[in-house]
């Protein structure tokens, strides 16, 4: 049995924490698509949808948009109108997943952010990833910004916070030998507790199925505020994902808050059409929507649910604009929209840290 210690001060001693998505954004960082093949020969019609979400992202906040070569920025350039607020970078990219490549962000008591750098082996080994590995290191050198490096492996999408202290995951994806082998769910709270200031780590079986990911919180279940979560279901008895979706529901019934007080559970229907892509089943979702500073962007499939979808989540964002943006040909790829987005919270740049902070600083297990 492994006992996990936190070394050095750690975020959570420093006052830092998580903030929640609907929290105020500085910007919002991209990786633009590139690789054709990963995409199965549909770079085109992705490259399309992602420029729409991009532009739509941009009328709100500054996008901060990577590129990894000369064709993809003058691809960007000619699809995105000049007038936009966009920062483009030069990067080396293996993909566009930049929830799950790029940092966390904390921010702490007296509004300064830092950042979470932790590895990244792309959903355990799946494709390559050293170079999107680089990306939060990256992020901290063009910001300037303090940061802790871990040697752990931990994507974005796999946690979702609420901003009071709790985070959903699922045990499909962090318990998985192909990630950190040795580390348990109570290795798991001790470590989003002193990384992101979590204090109640809640824990779902499962995700959706042929979800490369292993199950990301972030494809079924989401906060939409301190106490109020939507969860992807499924009405189709014979579908494999109604009964792991019928498990979350009870789940997310049964739980309390910090205070022990249960959340109010909306459910989210899934795409009625089974989508199929070039390794079998797709994982469409309307869970994987953004939000940001006035709107939330929803991903569209063409499906007779898209606009049930829009009416349930609408009513849960007062004050921001619930958009549906076209997400067919970006679903090819596995993902949707929070995948490929990640929030630069509000906030000054704390330097607390130095940019070559060693690995073996931050954390390390005793036997």
């Amino acid at each position: 049995m492994k006992h996990l210690t936190l070394k050095d001060p750690s975020p959570r001693d420093l006052g830092f924490s998580m903030p929640p998505e609907w929290a105020g954004h500085a910007a919002t960082w991209m990786s633009w698509p590139h690789d054709d093949e990963l995409w199965f020969g549909n770079l085109g019609a992705v490259r399309a949808e992602y420029a729409q979400l991009a532009a739509t992202i941009a009328r709100y906040e500054r996008v901060e948009l990577l590129l990894s070569d000369d064709e993809s920025e003058r691809d960007a350039r000619r699809r995105l109108p000049g007038d936009l607020d966009v920062v483009f970078h030069r990067l080396p990219l293996d993909d566009v997943w930049i929830r799950d490549n790029g940092p966390i962000f904390v921010r702490n008591t007296q509004g300064e952010l830092a950042l979470t750098n932790w590895k990244f082996n792309s959903w355990g080994g799946k494709f390559e990833w050293r170079n999107d590995d680089r990306v939060p290191e990256y992020v901290a050198g063009q910001l300037g910004m303090g940061h802790w490096d871990l040697p752990v492996v931990l994507e974005g999408g796999a946690v979702e916070v609420n901003g009071d202290g709790a985070a959903l995951v699922t045990r499909s994806c962090l318990l998985t030998p192909s990630r950190n082998p040795q580390l348990s769910e109570d290795d798991y709270a001790a470590l989003l507790g002193g990384y992101l200031g979590v204090d109640k780590l809640l824990w779902l079986d499962g995700g959706l199925e042929n979800d490369h990911t292993d199950g990301h919180i972030d494809t079924i279940t989401r906060f939409v505020g301190p106490r109020n979560i939507v969860t992807s279901v499924e009405s189709d008895v014979a579908d494999a994902n109604h009964s792991v979706m019928k498990g979350n529901l009870r789940a997310l019934r049964e739980m309390r808050d910090g205070a022990g007080q249960p959340f109010e559970v909306t459910e989210l229907p899934l795409p009625a059409a089974r989508l199929e892509g070039e390794e079998g089943r797709l994982p469409p979702t309307y869970a994987n929507f953004y939000i940001g500073n006035g709107f939330v962007v929803v991903p569209q499939y063409g499906d007779v649910n898209d606009q049930s979808a829009l009416d349930i989540l609408t009513p849960l964002f007062p004050g921001r604009e619930v958009i549906g943006l076209p997400s067919r040909a970006i679903i090819g790829g596995g993902g949707s929209f929070h995948c490929m987005t990640q929030q630069q919270p509000e906030g000054s740049i704390w330097t607390g840290h130095t940019l070559d902070t060693a690995l073996d600083t931050a954390l390390e297990t005793e036997k």
